[in-house]
């Protein structure tokens, strides 16, 4: 029958008898559907749980900084320009983007703990190969480096959705918050340690070797104390049943999705900063001080690991403050506006650029306060992690997450830190034309081209605010999908049932 009242166009299925991976409902469903179920994950053994994947998210991105802690041993140890060695970063992260949307789909339809076991043996195993590459195989680096990205693909685009379906609401938010605070702190940790060991070994390629060490433990605990949840488990309280969509489907619903849209591009711009500012600081500050008179050139390795060591706990300190305030100010503000979110992620954006502009031009005459404004930087930047991670969780349906999470990931390392190092590094072989022999053009030409980032820095909080207003309206919305209260935006349009 048609109905005489008047209601907003809405999408339903009119296939009965077909079954749909992310559209909802409120009916019983048949015996051989699948049907979201309560948590049945204990507290204590989701809290273990989300203790094992902070600590594997730990060795992961403290695997991707050790490069940038050694780089001038890897720089003397090849005899490379700044352009190829950003080439480094820039192969692991275009594996880590391509890859991502596939470990995507298959995390939202197939076991994700068992993906992630595999993805971990593959970059345990390539992150120990490429410590053993000759002086003469710099490619081999590149490949194996490149090769590394497959596991940390398929680990990072999954394991922030094993989170969000043991935790809701403000809970959720801490544990995500616990989970990303580990980026900051591996980073930081990556480069104190690599460039520790490789002073204390004299090899950087030691270096190397100190993470796979410690990931067969996180690959036996992967193993034995993670769990894989109903997806949905912790928001559904068995009022609607989740339905089966195609991979198309979902890619359409998220483009539909302008929080999702808007966040993504936002994280692509802060990635770029990131991705750059981490790769070159610590060689940037280190030509800083050579500029200055402070410290001769490097010319053989190991190289003067100060500057990675001041860099490195700098990045930890401030990562797990930013992190921390930024959770705690969302918690403040979220019930009173609900569109705080994202214009907390906005302010950190353009807050840290002057921040950011204001250290770079600093470093020619002032490395204390360069670190200063850096570290205020950073800070301000690292609001905004757990934020991020939170605002698509909420704005997207679980059995979609791992997709959203696979698509982001793509976008913001395919436009952000993918090309970033490579770029700055390209830059600044451009302009050594000028002046092939002086130190001081060595660190002028670095200065300039990773003035950049603070550019970059501020397109990127203008996405943020561009989020800020659809975040209310998106949220409902994945809230009325998930809870059966509202059909699939993505099914046929009909206007009676």
């Amino acid at each position: 029958m048609t109905s005489n009242q008047p209601r907003p166009r809405t999408r339903l299925s009119l296939r009965s008898n077909s079954v749909h991976y992310d559209s909802l409902s409120t009916e019983q469903p048949d015996s051989d559907t699948p049907f979201m179920r309560t948590n049945p994950i204990s507290q204590k053994r989701s809290y273990i749980a989300v203790a094992v994947l902070c600590y594997i998210n730990l060795l992961n991105y403290m695997d991707r900084y050790t490069i940038a802690g050694v780089l001038l041993s890897i720089q003397n140890y090849f005899g490379i320009p700044d352009s190829t060695s950003g080439l480094l970063q820039t192969v692991f992260i275009c594996s880590f983007m391509f890859l991502a949307p596939i470990f995507g789909y298959l995390g939202d339809r197939y076991n994700r703990k068992i993906i992630m076991i595999a993805g971990m043996i593959v970059w345990i195993i390539t992150t120990l190969g490429s410590s053993f590459v000759k002086k003469s195989d710099f490619w081999v680096l590149v490949l194996t480096r490149a090769l590394v990205g497959t596991g940390e693909a398929s680990y990072s685009t999954i394991a922030p959705t094993i989170i969000g379906d043991l935790f809701t609401g403000t809970k959720r938010t801490l544990m995500i918050s616990f989970f990303y605070i580990f980026i900051p702190v591996g980073s930081g940790l990556g480069y104190i340690l690599g460039a520790t060991i490789a002073n204390a070994t004299g090899d950087w390629r030691w270096a190397l070797r100190f993470s796979p060490a410690l990931g067969g433990l996180g690959l036996l605990l992967l193993v034995f104390l993670i769990p894989d949840p109903p997806r949905g488990a912790s928001e559904n309280k068995g009022g609607a049943t989740m339905e089966r969509t195609t991979y198309i489907e979902d890619v359409k619903y998220l483009l539909k999705n302008r929080s999702f849209v808007w966040s993504s591009l936002g994280v692509t711009a802060m990635a770029f900063v990131t991705g750059a500012l981490a790769f070159w600081t610590p060689t940037f500050l280190s030509r800083a001080q050579v500029t200055q008179g402070l410290r001769p050139p490097c010319k053989e390795e190991p190289c003067n690991p100060l500057d990675s060591y001041i860099f490195g706990a700098i990045t930890v300190v401030t990562g797990i403050v930013g992190v921390f305030l930024g959770t705690y100010i969302s918690k403040q503000l979220r019930d009173r506006l609900p569109n705080a979110d994202p214009l907390i992620c906005a302010v950190g954006m353009l807050s840290s650029s002057p921040c950011f502009f204001i250290a770079i031009i600093l470093a020619a005459t002032s490395i204390p306060a360069t670190y200063t404004f850096i570290a205020i930087g950073e800070t301000l930047l690292s609001l905004n992690w757990a934020i991020l991670a939170d605002i698509l969780l909420y704005v997207v349906v679980p059995t979609r997450r791992a997709t959203a999470e696979a698509l982001q990931i793509m976008v913001c390392h395919l436009l952000g830190d993918a090309g970033s190092p490579y770029l700055i590094g390209a830059i600044s072989d451009a302009l050594l034309k000028y002046d092939q022999e002086s130190p001081h053009w060595d660190f002028r030409r670095l200065e300039y081209s990773i003035l950049l980032c603070p550019i970059i820095g501020i397109l990127g909080g203008v996405f943020f605010f561009m989020t800020s207003l659809y975040i209310k309206e998106d949220r409902k919305a994945a809230e009325l999908l998930n809870s059966g209260q509202a059909p699939d935006p993505l099914e046929t349009t009909t206007e009676s049932v």
